[in-house]
């Protein structure tokens, strides 16, 4: 029986971060499709246009099943943050946010960890990326906001602990999840 524990952050540049430090890359296959689609969607070639569409979604689903089942196989508590995909899909990011899958990803973590009965937890995310996962205070060194989203990695200026932020998102959210857990 597998032992493992896991903290997973849903993003755009990749579709989720553990907090193992592994990633899981997003395709973006609509991106690398989108001249193709676009020209027999001009030319109105209906048949043409759909077989694209089918094709990037088989690619995706395959990439999603393929990493959520090894994440289910390895690990018996999988925590995930809410990640708001309805809000940021009405904003200039709904491409990137559609060829994510976020919540695609999510509904099969969810269904294949029951099937195995592992654990599967949802939970805020709020401040994830700015606590430290070392100390577990904010920093005025955290990344905030928007207009630090650029930011991909930083050193606390308490703890002096050097982090990934997407990696360290993990990390709290698999601590949000065991603490959930307990209360």
């Amino acid at each position: 029986e597998c032992q493992g524990e896991v903290g997973i952050d849903l993003g755009l540049k990749d579709v989720a971060t553990l907090s193992s430090g592994k990633k899981v890359s997003n395709g973006r296959y609509y991106r690398m499709m989108e001249r193709r689609l676009g020209r027999a969607q001009k030319h109105k070639k209906k048949r043409q246009a759909r077989k694209i569409h089918a094709k990037i979604r088989n690619k995706r689903l395959d990439d999603l099943h393929k990493a959520s089942t090894q994440i289910v196989r390895e690990n018996n508590l999988i925590v995930v943050g809410k990640f708001e995909a309805k809000k940021l899909a009405k904003t200039k990011m709904a491409k990137s946010i559609n060829n994510a899958a976020t919540k695609a990803f999510k509904t099969m973590l969810k269904y294949k960890a029951r099937a195995q009965q592992h654990r599967y937890v949802e939970v805020r995310e709020n401040f994830s990326t700015q606590i430290c996962s070392s100390c577990g205070e904010i920093p005025d060194s955290a990344p905030k906001g928007v207009k630090d989203l650029g930011v991909r990695e930083w050193v606390c200026s308490s703890c002096a602990a050097v982090h990934d932020r997407d990696v360290n998102a993990a990390l709290n959210i698999l601590r949000f999840g065991r603490e959930s857990l307990v209360s």
